[in-house]
């Protein structure tokens, strides 16, 4: 969720402003590399209606769009040298197991977060301390080596974010972060910079975790002479577990019971799999609808807006700096309004692709054409907040109530009961038009011609076709299910014996 809340952001500005929204994988870590992931990218995008203008998938004049790719063009490590040149990086062969001796003797000494930066590289193996001839020979000798940024001594570090304003950092807070790793394949803190030069990037929109890291991104635009390439930097706030304590994770959603993933996703490692928005019977314009509101606020009291909406009234001066927290309840509310907005056919569709559907259909118990499916769900969308919720709503519009709410018949049973459904079912069953309104004018009729109180009777009338005592509008119910199957069910519901009146 946090990654795709990213993506929009991103996208909503980019519309805004006529500019346009670039994707690009940043796969520079190949010990994280996940099978699949990339396609599951892509495939999240499209779900969700944020479509690139350019980069992966799409294409453009920047190509190629994997910094893995881009690595064998050489311009990372172009990049990187130019730094080294001017004395603003250097190159560090320290084995791992110097790396991890230097940690531990930091520890030991009470140091809290030991770092690589510029109290301690004095003490390393870099072309800082060695001797240039001895470097050239560990050059010479294939030894491995990473490119480390020199960060200066007690330097203030000025960095203006669009979220969160002025952010002041003195440099004895950095460490020397690694550029170019012993393999040739840059860090995220150098490879980003060089495609955000090349590809003329003018906002970079990402968590709040690499607010930290910007300072150093800072000093690297610097260094390479190109302050006045410095993109504006917006750092999002976390979305935060719907109690409101820590960063949102899989595992509040593997608890709670909801999704944390657009659509499901299973992983290739383990082959555990994590629900997705879009398999949980969401709607992808509903989930945006959602996401886009968790951090960022209008400035009116609209909430339900469509991605145009969205475009129009998106300002990063109304993006919050505080976490914002995820109630699952109202990720069910923002798809109630989209399945409201839905015309029946479509959701006709998805409902005909359920189980129960399906196993209507090949009973052949699936009453009618396809108008009738319609009529159902246009019914039942007013009273569900997913497509999947239909039949457990309303599976009587095509079988028969097994069931019925007997604590309800016992509390609305009439002694007139039996004998106003035996008329009323005579009734019906000549009666010539057969809509909502006219049945009920009918029905009216007939109570009063038997000198009864009709809204006595409307609850029973109900659960005597439902079972249940709630549901759509009553004669709305009445004029779909149908005049044989409404006959049938009000004879046999009022010639039954019910335990009433405390019988």
């Amino acid at each position: 969720m946090g990654g795709v809340r990213t993506a929009l952001y991103n996208y909503l500005y980019a519309k805004q402003q006529g500019g346009d929204f670039l994707l690009r994988i940043e796969d520079t870590d190949q010990t994280r590399y996940v099978p699949g992931a990339e396609e599951y990218i892509l495939e999240a995008l499209r779900w969700c209606g944020i479509m690139p203008d350019e980069g992966v998938g799409v294409g453009g004049k920047h190509a190629p769009y994997r910094q893995s790719e881009r690595k064998e063009l050489g311009i990372y490590r172009k990049y990187a040298m130019q730094l080294v040149e001017a004395g603003h990086a250097y190159l560090a062969f320290d084995t791992p197991e110097e790396l991890d001796r230097m940690r531990q003797t930091l520890q030991a000494g009470g140091a809290a977060a030991p770092q690589y930066n510029a109290a301690t590289r004095q003490e390393m193996k870099n072309s800082l301390t060695l001797p240039p001839e001895e470097v050239n020979r560990l050059v010479s000798m294939h030894t491995p080596y990473v490119i480390r940024l020199k960060v200066p001594r007690n330097r203030e570090i000025r960095l203006r974010d669009i979220i969160r304003g002025w952010v002041v950092v003195n440099s004895s807070t950095l460490d020397d972060k690694v550029l170019l790793k012993a393999d040739g394949m840059p860090t995220y803190h150098l490879a980003h910079i060089v495609d955000d030069i090349l590809m003329e990037i003018t906002h970079v929109v990402r968590g709040e975790e690499w607010l930290p890291s910007a300072p150093a991104h800072v000093l690297i635009y610097e260094f390479l002479g190109l302050e006045k390439e410095l993109p504006e930097y917006a750092h999002l706030p976390l979305l935060l577990k719907p109690e409101g304590s820590g960063k949102l994770s899989k595992r509040d959603g593997d608890r709670l019971g909801f999704p944390v993933f657009p659509l499901e996703w299973k992983d290739p490692l383990t082959g555990e799999v994590s629900s997705g928005y879009r398999e949980k019977g969401y709607f992808a314009d509903g989930f945006i609808n959602m996401l886009a509101l968790l951090g960022w606020n209008p400035g009116n009291n609209q909430e339900v807006m469509e991605m145009k909406d969205m475009v129009a009234l998106f300002s990063f001066e109304k993006v919050s700096k505080a976490g914002a927290r995820f109630d699952p309840e109202k990720a069910a509310w923002f798809n109630q309004q989209y399945l409201r907005k839905r015309d029946a056919k479509e959701l006709a569709e998805i409902f005909l692709q359920s189980p129960e559907a399906l196993a209507l259909a090949s009973s052949e118990k699936l009453f009618g054409d396809v108008s009738y499916v319609e009529g159902f769900c246009k019914l039942m969308q007013e009273k569900a907040r997913f497509v999947h919720e239909f039949w457990s709503l309303g599976s009587y519009f095509f079988t028969e109530p097994e069931f019925f709410d007997e604590a309800l018949i016992a509390k609305k049973w009439q002694a007139q009961t039996p004998a106003f459904f035996g008329a009323l079912a005579q009734r019906w069953e000549t009666q010539e038009t057969w809509d909502a309104a006219s049945l009920e004018a009918s029905y009216k009729s007939l109570a009063a011609e038997m000198g009864l109180q009709a809204s006595h009777f409307n609850q029973l009338l109900r659960l005597a076709l439902s079972g249940m005592g709630g549901g759509p509008q009553l004669f709305d119910m009445v004029a779909l299910i149908g005049r044989e199957r409404v006959c049938r069910r009000i004879v046999g519901f009022g010639s039954r014996e019910w335990k009433v009146n405390g019988e």
